[in-house]
């Protein structure tokens, strides 16, 4: 484990940032943060017991498509409560690892280290969450979201919060794990210099070295630090069935973990989540299991 700073392991159990599954449901990757710590993950982190960030009631009322982000009022008070509690942790030289939840927690991170300094995102996921009012008529599930919220694309009340928009600038961000056949989400960030990885990038080039080469691209003067988001959907459906969007073509446990580990134990990492996996989707248990195999792996040093 990190001999660096102390990890320190932080719930966020807010599913306020997807679509209901079905009529009358509410999405379950809430569970995600009690599914680990059933795996015992704090403790084989060796890690400090960070608490519980209580997210808001889901309750999208009368949204209807084209109102916007839903629950966005909700959305925008959680995302300050939590960016207070991780600002505190990376202010005292600790590591959150914070348990999700869906990708919309990501914005509290990013919105603590904007209040810090400057800071980038490897965001590793199957998906690129770069959806706004510019590429798309289906704004509304911040989970989907989060990434172009974050630099600014999209609704004040949500890209604005204390006047620090944007908390991520473009060239700061990097992808990991998209899709190889997804080229349209691709062609955007192209365009905007983003750089994106895919699964058969990763497989070409190996995921450690991969991992390392950005690392260390992190580590320019310009930067703070940054951040690692791990969505579970970059798992081949094989092996992670349990969240919302499963998309076949991805990376096996042992990539992720290669991938993982030189960027969550670099000096200049300053925090890490993980998203969506949903234990409603896991009945017997084994998606969640592995998950917390592959997180407590990353954080390993050999």
């Amino acid at each position: 484990m990190s001999a660096l700073r102390n990890l320190v392991v932080l719930d966020a159990p807010s599913n306020l940032g997807l679509r209901p599954p079905a009529p009358g449901t509410v999405p379950g990757c809430y569970k995600l943060a009690g599914a680990l710590r059933e795996q015992r993950i704090v403790q084989r982190l060796n890690a400090l017991e960070g608490g519980v960030v209580v997210p808001p009631r889901y309750d999208r009322g009368d949204w209807q498509e084209g109102d916007g982000v839903f629950n966005a009022a909700a959305l925008a008070a959680y995302t300050r409560t939590l960016a207070d509690r991780i600002e505190r942790h990376v202010r005292a030289g600790e590591l959150p690892v914070v348990l999700g939840g869906d990708c919309s927690i990501q914005l509290g991170a990013s919105l603590a280290l904007r209040r810090v300094g400057r800071y980038g995102l490897a965001a590793v996921d199957a998906s690129h969450d770069f959806r706004h009012p510019g590429n798309s008529d289906r704004i509304g599930a911040a989970g989907g979201e989060e990434v172009a919220l974050a630099t600014g694309r999209g609704q004040d009340d949500l890209t604005d919060l204390e006047g620090l928009k944007p908390y991520l600038r473009d060239e700061d961000i990097r992808f990991f794990g998209i899709r190889d056949e997804f080229e349209d989400d691709r062609a955007e960030l192209a365009a905007l210099k983003i750089p994106t990885v895919t699964v058969g990038d990763i497989r070409e080039w190996g995921a450690d070295a991969v991992a390392r080469a950005t690392a260390e691209a992190f580590g320019v003067a310009d930067l703070d630090g940054f951040w690692v988001h791990l969505d579970a959907d970059v798992l081949d459906p094989s092996v992670m069935p349990a969240v919302d969007s499963p998309d076949s073509g991805g990376l096996l446990p042992g990539e992720l973990t290669e991938l993982l580990r030189p960027l969550v134990t670099s000096p200049h990492c300053a925090g890490f989540n993980v998203t969506i996996y949903d234990p409603d989707l896991d009945p017997d248990g084994t998606a969640g299991a592995l998950l917390a195999d592959i997180v407590v792996a990353a954080f390993a040093r050999s």
